[in-house]
């Protein structure tokens, strides 16, 4: 299956030629001739730790993702709970006993002519 006429080096490997001279068939190629000076390393698959660091790296670049987005989020959901805290204490008044009686204080007022602040 090596393709050529001599045998498949599988530790140091073969240098194949031009592309598609795998039988020599090339003038001026004498085949498969052996590679020299490429070294392989390799390391055992138990010895590999793929996921080394990765729980503490994705803390860190989380809190680092968070931070630098927080002045575009948080200022707005400040605001929107400010807004939404006015509108909420603003209607508990209207519908409140006080409320009623304001209310209905502006509207004699408004009936009689004078204007009431509130």
């Amino acid at each position: 299956m090596a393709g050529g006429s001599a045998p498949l080096d599988t530790k140091h490997g073969q240098y194949l030629g031009p592309w598609g001279n795998i039988d020599g068939s090339h003038p001026g190629w004498s085949g498969s001739q052996t590679q020299k000076g490429i070294t392989t390393y390799s390391i055992s698959a138990n010895r590999q730790r793929p996921l080394a660091g990765a729980l503490n790296a994705a803390v860190f670049n989380t809190w680092r993702r968070c931070r630098a987005q927080a002045l575009y989020v948080l200022p707005p959901f400040a605001v929107a709970y400010l807004a939404m805290n006015w509108a909420v204490e603003k209607n508990e008044f209207y519908n409140s006993k006080s409320g009623r009686m304001h209310d209905a204080e502006a509207a004699d007022a408004a009936t009689q002519g004078g204007s009431v602040r509130g």
